[in-house]
């Protein structure tokens, strides 16, 4: 039976906008404009199991997973782990079980330290013995893929491939029981792509950790995941099981991204519809459903109160006045 790991709950973010005031220190609001990074998400996350985030560049799936982790303080809202809330007072109890791997292995790992440092630096921070550290991070590398001979080499030493094996053992060095995987695999080519993502699931298999998997590629995200979430302006717009959401998808925007992915296949050789109009400003949000300005099927209703994650099936949530298919969205779309 599975059981809950993760809880979050209306988690927002604002950001100032550039010149302009937010929080002070007795946490009263100034004036000023604010980006709506994340602004009131929820979603659950079982033991052993996989939620991917999907979304467009600057939906705030990066702020999301630090908000999470409390590497970022959230606006607002609340993040459960083990059924306790975090904040950042108490975090120093709970962040040996909750890791990161963050998207760019070229900046996210110290320059000056050697790879074996890098690894071992987690167990430092939790006063693990020298001993048994040395122990664990020889065993580490063997399990990421990384030979003895890259132990004392540094970061600029390896490739970007190994760079990232080097920052997945650092995650998983203290045996985490979530790990918040940030687009691992954006930076590097196809053929590396495929091996980290392989070495990903057989990690989750040998240590049965959580993922909370980040990324703009579908294919990847259904690959990987057992649910998958999408994103749009800070929102999430739709969330189902992985084939669920890949197959049948309800959500307009969602449509649009499953009609982007390039496939093989004589259907997929059809040129993908395009989302007609541009991202509205994170400042300014529209009113109501965000998607309205681009959305062909906007109603008053959509514009003028926001629609909430309602039940179209099992483990099948849609905010949206009018859920479509990607069959109808296409044929909309070319007919207008």
């Amino acid at each position: 039976m599975c059981t809950e790991l993760l809880r979050v709950e209306e988690l927002k973010k604002y950001f100032p906008a550039k010149g302009t005031l937010f929080y002070n220190e007795r946490g009263l609001r100034e004036t000023g404009n604010i980006v709506h990074a994340v602004d009131g998400v929820s979603f659950s996350l079982d033991t052993n199991s996989t939620l991917g985030v999907v979304g467009e560049s600057g939906c705030g799936k990066t702020t999301l997973a630090r908000a999470v982790l409390m590497l970022t303080k959230p606006t607002s809202g609340s993040v459960f782990f083990e059924g306790h809330q975090l904040s950042h007072g108490n975090m120093k109890q709970v962040r040996r079980d909750m890791q990161i791997v963050f998207q760019d292995p070229f900046s996210s790992l110290d320059p000056r330290m050697r790879a074996r440092d890098i690894v071992a630096e987690p167990l430092t921070v939790i006063s693990e013995q020298a001993r048994e550290a040395k122990k664990r991070v020889d065993a580490i590398f063997d399990q990421v893929g990384l030979g003895a001979e890259h132990l004392n080499k540094y970061p600029n030493e390896l490739s970007g491939g190994q760079r990232q094996r080097l920052a997945v053992g650092r995650a998983i060095v203290t045996r985490p029981k979530l790990v918040v995987l940030d687009e691992p695999t954006s930076a590097l080519d196809a053929s590396t792509q495929a091996q980290i993502l392989n070495l990903l699931a057989d990690l989750q298999d040998q240590y049965h950790m959580s993922y909370l998997f980040i990324s703009h590629n579908v294919n990847v995200v259904r690959h990987m995941s057992n649910k998958i979430a999408v994103m749009y302006m800070g929102k999430i717009v739709e969330t189902a099981t992985a084939e669920e959401l890949i197959t049948r998808p309800r959500h307009p925007y969602t449509c649009a991204l499953i009609s982007s992915v390039p496939t093989l296949t004589k259907q997929g050789r059809e040129k993908p519809f395009a989302i007609k109009g541009e991202t509205p400003s994170a400042i300014n949000p529209p009113p109501g459903c965000r998607y309205n300005p681009r959305c062909p099927y906007a109603t008053d209703a959509c514009k003028e109160s926001e629609p909430k994650l309602e039940q179209m099936g099992t483990e099948h949530y849609v905010a949206c006045y009018h859920p479509t298919n990607l069959s109808d969205q296409k044929a909309r779309l070319a007919a207008s």
